[in-house]
C-alpha cells in the first residue's frame, strides 16, 4: 500500500467509528448544539438520544469547521512526514470545504515540503463516505496521492444521493420549504424526495404520498442511475432511527443490484439536524444525480 500520504475527511461522512478507525482515517469535525450543550459530531449523544430529544421539539444547531480546528488534525500528521489528501464536505451546504483550504493554505506555508490536496466532494452525508471507500481501495492499489485526487474529482458527481425525509419541519426551518407547505404536506402525508445536485446542494425533487411509496422511490431511483453498467460492490445507506425502513431498502437494492456489501448505519448528528427522524438516504454509484 502507498502510505506516504493519509486521506482525511469530515465527520459529516457518518460512516461508524469502528469502520474509520480500522483504515486510519483522522476525521476533522463539525459540531452541533442542542439543550445548551454543544458536542463534537457524533460524539456526546447516542443516535436515540438525540433523535429522541428532536422529537420532544428540541432544535439542534450545526457549526461548521473552522481553519484552527482543520490544523488542529493535520498539522500532526504533517510533522509525521504525511502528505494530505482531504475530501471536503460539499460546498454546497456548509462553509466547512472552505475552511479546509484556507488551513491547507496556511499549513503549505509551514510545510512547504509536503503535499496537501483538499476536494470539493459536492458530497455529502454517507455519499462523502462512498466516495471515501473507492479511494482508499485505490490508494490501497498503489496509486500516488495525484491519482487519486483525479479519480475522485472526475468521478464524485457519479456518487448518487437519494433521501426519504419523514419530517417536514426540519426542511422548513433549513429554509429548503415555506411554512405553509410543511403544514399542509404534514397533514396529508406527504413525503419529499431530495438529492443533492451537480452543485452540491440538496433538493426536493419529487414527493409521494405515504411512507412506504417514498422508501420504494429512493430505491427504484438508484437502481435506476445505476443502469448502464454501474457495478455497485458497496451501497451505502444512513437512517434517522429507523433501522427497519433502511433495512427495507436495503433488501430492494439487494435483489436489484447485487452489492458485495451494503452498508447500513445511522445518520450523524451535524446531517441529522437538518433531516430530523425518520429520514433514509441511499448512496450509490450511477450515471447522473
Amino acid at each position: 500500500m502507498n502510505a506516504s500520504y493519509v486521506i482525511t475527511v469530515n465527520s459529516t461522512v457518518d460512516l461508524p467509528k469502528a469502520w474509520l478507525k480500522e483504515r486510519e482515517v483522522p476525521v476533522v469535525p463539525l459540531h452541533y448544539t442542542i439543550d445548551g450543550k454543544t458536542y463534537p459530531d457524533g460524539e456526546g449523544l447516542s443516535s436515540k438520544e438525540f433523535f429522541d430529544l428532536l422529537r420532544e421539539g428540541k432544535q439542534a444547531v450545526t457549526s461548521q469547521v473552522n481553519s484552527e480546528d482543520a490544523k488542529e488534525v493535520l498539522e500532526p500528521l504533517l510533522k509525521e512526514g504525511k502528505d494530505i489528501l482531504h475530501l471536503a464536505f460539499s460546498s454546497g451546504l456548509s462553509g466547512t470545504c472552505q475552511s479546509m483550504m484556507l488551513a491547507a493554505s496556511e499549513l503549505r506555508e509551514a510545510y512547504p515540503e509536503r503535499k496537501i490536496r483538499v476536494i470539493d466532494t459536492l458530497c455529502a452525508c454517507m455519499g462523502e463516505g462512498l466516495l471515501l471507500y473507492y479511494a482508499l481501495q485505490k490508494r490501497k492499489e498503489g496509486k500516488a496521492l495525484e491519482e487519486v485526487a483525479e479519480w475522485v474529482t472526475e468521478n464524485r458527481l457519479h456518487i448518487c444521493h437519494n433521501v426519504a425525509v419523514d419530517d417536514l419541519h426540519h426542511l422548513q426551518r433549513g429554509g429548503r420549504i415555506s411554512k405553509t407547505a410543511a403544514v399542509i404536506g404534514t397533514m396529508v402525508q406527504i413525503k419529499p424526495i431530495i438529492h443533492v445536485d451537480e452543485e452540491g446542494c440538496l433538493k426536493v425533487v419529487g414527493k409521494e404520498r405515504g411512507r412506504k411509496k417514498a422508501l420504494n422511490r429512493i430505491a427504484q431511483k438508484a437502481i435506476d442511475q445505476a443502469e448502464g453498467g454501474w457495478t455497485n460492490e458497496m451501497v451505502m445507506i444512513t437512517h434517522g432511527d429507523c433501522l427497519e425502513d433502511a433495512e427495507y431498502v436495503g433488501r430492494l437494492l439487494g435483489e436489484a443490484l447485487h452489492p458485495e456489501e451494503i452498508l447500513i448505519h445511522n445518520i450523524g448528528t451535524v446531517i441529522g439536524s437538518h433531516t430530523g427522524p425518520g429520514v433514509v438516504a441511499v448512496f450509490t454509484m450511477g450515471n447522473k444525480r
